[in-house]
């Protein structure tokens, strides 16, 4: 038998930051720092003197949701929450939300419960 795909509705997912990614905020915008510590990346930085972590800013929406993500709320309420925030210049607010997450997820970034 086969079994049937259990439908999940994305904005019931709880977004988690992984365990590996260290942040820092200034001026309210926050700076995300990724280790490159693979097999590979420790190579380059032996050959090529690469630096031992790479930095990703995130603009004003990217940081409120960054900041937003505790491990509690699901992907709707921090929407609700970003929708609050910036009003108009979330729009169109779900397509961009879940575009930034998926982005957040490839990356290792996050994880869900």
């Amino acid at each position: 038998m086969l079994k049937k795909k259990e439908k999940k509705n994305y904005l019931d997912l709880v977004p988690v930051k992984s365990l590996n990614i260290k942040w820092e905020e200034k001026e309210g915008l926050v700076r995300l720092i990724v280790p490159r510590n693979s097999l590979m990346d420790r190579l380059a930085r032996k050959l090529f003197f690469t630096p031992e972590s790479f930095k990703i800013d995130l603009d004003k929406l990217g940081s409120f949701i960054w900041k937003e993500i505790d491990g509690e709320k699901t992907v709707y309420e921090i929407g609700k929450l970003l929708k609050e925030e910036f009003q108009e210049e979330a729009e169109p607010l779900y397509e961009r939300l879940i575009q930034f997450m998926n982005i957040l997820k490839n990356n290792k970034f996050i994880e869900y419960k």
